[in-house]
C-alpha cells in the first residue's frame, strides 16, 4: 500500500492516513505539497502490477476482479475529495495506472466530516475495504474499523462537551492563551526543518524569550546531500560537518528545555516533528490557532528579516508575532522586556 497524502491533511486531528501507515507493515506513506509529491511518486519503485484506487470513469470494481488480476499493491490517494483531485491532477504518473474503485454496502463511520455522499468513505475505511477485497481471508483487518469507530466515538463525545462548554463565548473573539499574556520567562519558541516527505527534524532552532538564550543543532540526514534542497534551506555546509545523531539532538534538547517551559510553535506540523522522534519533552502552544485580527498576524513591513538560514527566518518571525500578542493582550503594566 502506498498512500500519497495531501499536505493540508497532515495537520487534521483525525489522520486516518496515518492510523493505516502505522497499522499496516507493507505501507508507504508520502506527504508533501503536490510538485514534490510528483517528483518522489516519480522515482518510487512500484510493482509491475500497482493499481490506484480512484473512482474514476473507467474504475474497476475490486470485488469483481478474478484473483489472477487482483493488484498486489495500491495506491491510494488522502484527502478532501477536491484535494485527492488535485493530487489526481499534478502527479502524471497517476495517470498512467490501472483505476479501482469500491462499492460500499454500508454509509461511511466518518461522521464527524462532511462527505459528498452518504457512502463516501474516510482513508482508513477505504484501506480496509480495498484490502478485504483484496485478502478476503484476512481477519485481522477488521480490528482497524473497530479502533476507527472508538476514536469517532470518543470525538463526537468530546466535541459536544467542548461545545457546551464554549457555546457562550463570542464566535471571532480572541483566545489568546493566558501562558502568552503574562511574563514570557518560561516561554520557549522553536522551529524546525525536516526531511522531505517525512516528520522526522534535521534542522531545529529556538530561542528562549526569558534571556534570548538560543539552541540551534543539525540532525544528520541523507538529505543534506541534495543540493537544492540545501539551496532552498539555505543551511550553510559548516552547519551541516556539526550534525549530531538524533539520539544526541533530543539528549541536548532535553537539556534545554526546563520543567515549566512552554514551546510556542507556529504549526501542528512542527510539533509533529518533536513527537515523532520523542522529544516532546514539555507542553506546547500552536501560534496559528490562536484566534487574533490579521494586523497582529501580518510582520511589521519595517522588520528586515534576519540573514541566514530559511530556519532563522521563520523562528524570528514567531517570536515577534508572540511578542506583538503579549503587547495586544498582557494582563499586567508591567512594560515588556524584549532581549536583543
Amino acid at each position: 500500500m502506498v498512500i500519497l497524502q495531501h499536505r493540508r491533511e497532515r495537520f487534521h486531528p483525525f489522520n486516518t492516513a496515518r492510523i493505516v501507515s502505522e497499522s499496516l507493515q507493507q505501507c508507504q506513506l508520502l506527504v508533501a505539497y503536490n510538485d514534490e509529491l510528483a517528483q518522489q511518486f516519480e522515482t518510487l519503485t512500484l510493482h509491475d502490477d500497482v493499481g490506484l484506487l480512484y473512482p474514476g470513469p473507467h474504475s474497476e470494481l475490486l470485488s469483481e476482479l478474478p484473483p489472477p488480476r487482483r493488484p498486489s499493491q495500491l495506491v491510494v490517494l488522502d484527502g478532501t475529495w477536491h484535494q485527492a483531485k488535485t493530487l489526481y491532477r499534478d502527479i502524471p504518473r497517476l495517470h498512467e495506472l490501472p483505476q479501482y474503485r469500491l462499492a460500499p454496502t454500508s454509509p461511511g463511520r466518518y461522521r464527524i466530516r462532511r462527505e459528498p455522499n452518504e457512502h463516501a468513505l474516510s482513508t482508513l475505511e477505504a484501506t480496509v475495504a480495498a484490502l478485504m477485497d483484496l485478502e478476503p481471508e484476512n481477519e485481522a483487518l477488521a480490528g482497524l474499523t473497530k479502533v476507527f469507530d472508538r476514536m469517532i466515538g470518543d470525538q463526537l463525545r468530546e466535541t459536544t462537551t467542548n461545545w457546551r462548554q464554549n457555546s457562550r463565548r463570542r464566535r471571532g473573539s480572541a483566545n489568546v492563551p493566558r501562558i502568552l499574556t503574562g511574563d514570557l520567562k518560561n516561554i520557549v519558541v522553536a522551529y524546525g526543518e525536516r526531511e522531505s516527505g517525512l516528520p522526522r527534524p534535521i534542522y531545529w532552532n529556538a530561542m528562549r524569550l526569558g534571556n534570548g538564550e538560543r539552541f540551534a543543532c543539525a540532525i544528520e540526514s541523507d538529505a543534506f546531500e541534495d543540493d537544492q534542497l540545501m539551496h532552498h534551506l539555505r543551511l550553510d555546509r559548516h552547519v551541516v560537518k556539526n550534525a549530531v545523531s538524533m539520539d544526541e539532538f533530543c539528549k541536548r534538547w532535553r537539556a534545554f528545555v526546563r520543567t515549566g517551559d512552554r514551546i510556542a510553535l507556529q504549526h501542528h506540523g512542527t510539533a509533529d516533528l518533536l513527537r515523532s522522534v520523542g522529544a516532546d519533552f514539555v507542553p506546547k502552544v500552536i501560534l496559528k490557532s490562536i484566534n487574533v485580527p490579521a494586523s497582529i498576524k501580518k510582520k511589521n513591513p519595517t522588520q528586515s528579516s534576519p540573514e541566514g538560514s530559511r530556519a532563522q527566518e521563520r523562528l524570528q518571525t514567531a517570536v515577534d508575532y508572540v511578542y506583538r500578542l503579549n503587547a495586544m493582550y498582557r494582563d499586567s503594566a508591567s512594560p515588556i522586556v524584549i532581549p536583543d
